[in-house]
């Protein structure tokens, strides 16, 4: 029987649905060394792609993929000596990459306005933008963008300091399908800047204005009122403006809140609290109150006995807290927990630790750190039995970064 050539036997749509059927990428680039027609399809049939290059290898790469719609060309902290991605790169990636739909360019400080408006004038397919950390930008680079990028649903611009209420202006008038907005630590930005973003832009489902601190009650309120039905995850670490009026408005306005961040917004009580966890008691996974000393066990106690789906909770230094906020679970409260945190929580002690056991068998990580009455020996002569997938951090460093559910990341 004679031999017969797959490459004869096979035509192109046949050979991609090989490659379809390649789950890994290292077993893609296999593909691609058998011959310069295996490597033409699987150049032609990639989507994403991760490089370090310059101008002319960036032309040579958008030449050979030509159906790329995923870029990433992020920096870690480690290179950060590296300015990454330029101006010039940008204007290569933006004319040569046609297709593209996401575009991650975190931490490339090389960056300047100059180069978003090559994406702007370019990329008007684009959907995801990450320009964190780009410390360069100004409200001129993102207005480029919303002009060209109507389409975009998520942007990344935390860090960039020089970023004021302006281009929140710039995306209500021209983004409207905005689902999720990074702006953690834009210290310029303001209530008025909030007001203005949300005339336009009433589809949010993710909201990162951490360290915002020029962003108080009157902000919140308007974004909880225009994105009553959209808004999942409002992250308001450090905003120390914000207060009780700021959870009264959540609660009353939205209904399907799951991640909520209010670490050190130190004037929020337990009467708004309550409130809150009322309203989204079947919705809410993850809550982070660090820092919040005015919670109570009146607080706690609701928190854990009604949020059932509750997956990550953080109360450190709420020094007010007392194990009666454990104690007072009756036998049909049973917790979902994965991850808790009660660091520096002085009147917490083993007895608590013990009836959250009792009533917790899903926990991963419980932080116990700076408790005076709860030390490892002290658990362990009170029989206490964590969970075998539990990790438990007696004496870690306070600052070590934070594992709670939901503290990093937009979509």
């Amino acid at each position: 029987m004679a031999s017969v050539c797959v490459n004869d036997a096979l035509n192109d749509d046949e050979l991609r649905w090989v490659l379809s059927k390649l789950d890994r990428d290292k077993d893609k680039e296999v593909f691609g060394l058998v011959c310069k027609r295996w490597l033409y399809i699987q150049s032609t049939d990639r989507k994403k792609l991760a490089a370090r290059a310059g101008p002319h290898m960036l032309g040579r790469l958008a030449f050979r993929f030509t159906q790329i719609v995923e870029l990433d060309f992020s920096q870690s902290v480690s290179r950060s000596f590296y300015p990454g991605v330029t101006d010039s790169d940008l204007t290569v990636i933006a004319e040569g990459f046609k297709c593209l739909r996401v575009l991650n360019l975190h931490n490339c400080k090389g960056i300047t306005d100059t180069g978003l408006a090559s994406i702007g004038r370019y990329l008007s397919l684009l959907k995801f933008l990450d320009v964190s950390y780009c410390r360069k930008l100004s409200d001129k680079g993102v207005s480029s963008v919303a002009q060209g990028c109507h389409d975009l649903r998520v942007l990344h611009l935390s860090g960039c300091r020089f970023i004021t209420n302006e281009s929140l202006k710039s995306l209500s008038e021209r983004c409207r399908g905005l689902e999720a907005l990074g702006l953690q630590g834009c210290i310029n930005i303001t209530d008025s800047g909030l007001a203005d973003l949300v005339k336009g832009c009433r589809k949010i489902k993710t909201l990162d204005i951490n360290k915002c601190s020029n962003v108080g009650d009157a902000g919140v309120s308007c974004i909880a009122k225009a994105c009553a039905y959209s808004l999942k995850t409002l992250k308001l670490l450090d905003c120390y403006k914000v207060g009780n009026e700021s959870i009264s408005s959540l609660a009353q306005f939205c209904k399907n809140l799951e991640t909520l961040i209010i670490g050190g917004c130190r004037d929020i009580s337990d009467e708004s609290m309550i409130s809150l966890v009322d309203s989204c008691k079947d919705s809410l996974k993850n809550l982070r109150m660090d820092w919040c000393l005015n919670i109570s066990d009146a607080s706690l106690t609701c928190i854990l006995k009604q949020c059932k789906n509750l997956e990550a909770l953080d109360i450190g230094c709420c020094e007010v807290v007392t194990d009666n906020a454990f104690l007072d679970l009756g036998s049909g409260d049973v917790l979902g927990l994965k991850v808790l945190k009660v660091s520096n929580c002085p009147k917490i002690t083993v007895t608590g630790i013990g009836k959250l056991l009792e009533k917790c068998k899903s926990l991963e990580y419980l932080d116990v750190r700076s408790l005076p009455h709860v030390t490892e020996v002290r658990c362990s002569e009170a029989g206490l039995e964590f969970p075998k997938c539990c990790k438990v951090n007696f004496s870690g460093s306070l600052t070590e970064p934070d594992v709670l559910l939901g503290y990093s990341g937009l979509p």
